[in-house]
């Protein structure tokens, strides 16, 4: 199953979806394009093809990451309703399907990012998956189409996203008309394939490989070289951290192409209303918010062997006393628990960490932010709650 239309994804189930492994045939016309690269072999490469190839690379990746991102799926600019189109029209020679397609997919990775609802993360997935096995997955390759209205409002954007490949088709035809089989191996298939796996690369390795200056509840990282790749992109951590920010190069020596391109817009008016990060955000002491904090404080509670505490404890602890947790439990749970973390203060278990603790766990874990108390306080009550879980093992309780 491929829907393509707007309408077949509004309503958001798989309910039809056959399985969730790759659907093979969908992968054909991708590996062609991939072969079709070995073609040069026999045409070779002039400079004026290759001159082509490296322009539509530019151009078709500008296309993407200021239009497919950071306009239709992150809406972080206005431009006109005909600029609009002509963005969409240009990222789809690309050949990475359709605008609103490409910014529903968007949509749902933020708000899920590096969980397991996570259409391509490679903290799940790892990396083939996340770099471009997700992609012919019905799972994952199906858009909630309900999450981008503000798009499917425009008919003509709707009828370029259901024929999404027309207008890498009318590329590839063009250039052939121009230069022969050279023109279309090295100008269309060699640079298609290059912008494929610098966009991937974003899903697969931006959340890997560089640094983390913000605590954003995922794995986002900044990447120089990706941002050289992409036009802008590599600053992933930052994105993550504002997203609604055109620019996503914050720090003068941060290079963002697609920004600057933007701004050299703005001043002829083809592009306005230009979204910037406040400076609380820039400088890192606006604190995080709660999802932000209960997803980081999750991942530092991780870190703590429960299990290993709660033999701990039930070595040291006589079985009256954790027969009256469990009578306690029985009245109130939460009573129980804490009369737990009272106990457990009072025997100076050195196998749950403090909370100042916890607080060094979260600085080597993830940036420096604001928060880190926070995040310390709720770690520590998560490890708590998980302690008591397993201490009263409830289930065992006879009534």
């Amino acid at each position: 199953m491929h829907p393509e239309h707007p309408q077949a994804l509004a309503h958001g189930s798989h309910d039809h979806e056959p399985h969730n492994d790759i659907i093979y045939p969908m992968t054909i016309p991708f590996i062609l394009v991939h072969l079709a690269v070995f073609g040069v072999f026999w045409t070779g490469i002039s400079w004026e093809t290759a001159t082509v190839a490296v322009s539509l690379y530019v151009v078709r990746m500008w296309a993407i990451t200021a239009g497919f991102h950071r306009y239709f799926s992150h809406r972080s600019y206005r431009t006109s309703r005909w600029f609009q189109f002509v963005m969409a029209f240009i990222g789809q020679m690309s050949a990475q399907r359709g605008a609103i397609w490409w910014a529903a997919i968007h949509r749902h990775h933020h708000l899920h990012s590096d969980t397991e609802e996570d259409i391509h993360s490679p903290e799940h997935d790892g990396f083939w998956m996340s770099h471009v096995g997700w992609i012919f997955r019905p799972r994952t390759s199906n858009a909630d189409y309900s999450s981008v209205k503000d798009l499917t409002k425009y008919p003509e954007l709707v009828w370029l996203d259901r024929f999404h490949l027309v207008p890498a088709i009318l590329l590839a035809v063009g250039l052939f008309l121009w230069g022969g089989w050279e023109m279309l191996v090295v100008g269309f298939f060699m640079s298609t394939v290059a912008l494929y796996h610098g966009t991937f690369f974003i899903n697969s390795l931006a959340h890997v490989v560089g640094s983390q200056r913000y605590v954003t509840g995922d794995r986002s990282r900044n990447n120089w070289w990706l941002a050289i790749i992409t036009l802008g992109e590599g600053w992933h951590n930052n994105h993550h951290h504002y997203q609604s920010a055109t620019a996503q190069g914050w720090r003068w020596y941060e290079i963002d192409i697609s920004y600057y391109i933007l701004k050299a817009m703005s001043w002829t008016g083809l592009v306005w209303d230009m979204r910037a990060p406040p400076k609380e955000v820039v400088d890192n002491t606006r604190p995080v918010g709660r999802k932000v904090l209960e997803n980081v404080a999750v991942q530092v509670a991780a870190t703590v062997s429960v299990q290993q505490v709660v033999e701990e404890l039930r070595r040291r602890w006589d079985s009256d006393k954790l027969e009256e947790l469990r009578a306690t439990a029985r009245q109130a749970r939460d009573d129980a628990e804490m009369r737990i973390q009272e106990l457990i203060d009072s025997v100076n278990m050195p196998e749950v960490p403090t909370v100042e603790e916890m607080r060094d766990r979260a600085r080597q874990m993830f940036a420096d932010s604001p928060s880190l108390d926070e995040i310390a306080v709720r770690a520590r009550q998560l490890t708590i709650e998980a302690i008591s879980a397993r201490l009263l093992d409830t289930s065992s309780i006879r009534a």
